[in-house]
């Protein structure tokens, strides 16, 4: 970013990217700085394969409920550290899950924290600004959906793959979002066929609200986060509030709540040979 950036702790419950507990899991794959109103986030996927894991889901979540008792800062930046932005959900953790438990209970309570997450992202009081790079599949273009704005590199490329893994889109509830900001016909087209599409298909979409080379995408974000650290914050949130209003308003038959139980079925499903 041209902008310094300041490491700043920012208080994250139960989750210290900086510093492992001194028993249990690993550090959550994320890394926290923040620069005045600005809070970015990067996924720090080193030892995950780019892949949104529970661990990143768990720590995403918990740096959303601790912005409940920030209200200064006004504005999120979700990126990555990774050679990608994200490869969609670890479907390894999901095979452990059901090895573990055959019922799906455990695939389950995976899903309803994805579903959580994104409604997170949602109804934060900060303006969220997704900065993607590289391959944004699956779940990582959920995540990204869900952000307000969205800004990719020219060289980005998008995919829907889960109809050719056998299993209907259900991962955050994010089939509405992406109806709503893209439109019925197109996502249709993407999720049935899962063919890949670029960053210049994204912005015509609605996907992306920027396209940017890869060495200018600091800067049009920068673009954004900086006039967004001047507004006022009331009417920030409002507007934020009333955009969500009205788009879930024209998402009145919205079933992100069941999409968990559908995924949890479909994995413990047996499957045709």
């Amino acid at each position: 970013m041209n902008s310094p950036i300041v490491s700043a702790a920012v208080p994250v419950p139960d989750v210290a990217p900086e510093h492992a507990r001194p028993s249990g899991p690993a550090p959550a794959p994320l890394s926290l700085t923040r620069s005045g109103p600005v809070l970015h986030v990067r996924l720090d996927p080193a030892t995950r394969d780019d892949v949104l894991g529970a661990a990143a889901v768990d720590a995403l979540l918990a740096v959303l409920d601790d912005l409940h008792d920030q209200p200064d800062i006004r504005v999120l930046v979700l990126s990555s550290l990774g050679e990608d932005f994200c490869l969609g959900a670890d479907r390894g953790e999901f095979q452990d899950a059901l090895a573990a438990d055959p019922t799906g209970t455990s695939v389950r309570r995976i899903a309803d924290k994805a579903q959580r997450l994104c409604q997170a992202l949602e109804n934060t009081h900060a303006v969220t600004v997704a900065r993607l790079h590289g391959r944004v599949i699956g779940a990582g273009l959920a995540l990204a959906a869900y952000c307000d704005l969205r800004a990719g590199a020219d060289s980005c490329r998008f995919r829907m793959p889960e109809v050719g893994l056998g299993l209907a889109p259900a991962w955050g509830g994010a089939m509405g979002r992406l109806v709503a900001e893209a439109g019925v016909s197109r996502i249709r087209e993407l999720m049935l066929t899962c063919d890949e599409f670029d960053a210049d298909t994204a912005h015509r979409l609605g996907l992306l609200h920027k396209v940017a080379p890869l060495d200018g995408l600091d800067d049009a974000v920068a673009a954004w986060t900086r006039p967004l650290a001047r507004r006022s914050p009331q009417a920030l949130v409002l507007t934020k509030r009333m955009l969500a209003g009205y788009a879930k308003a024209a998402r009145t038959a919205d079933t992100a709540l069941l999409d968990a139980h559908l995924f949890a079925a479909q994995l413990t499903q047996p499957r045709a040979t």
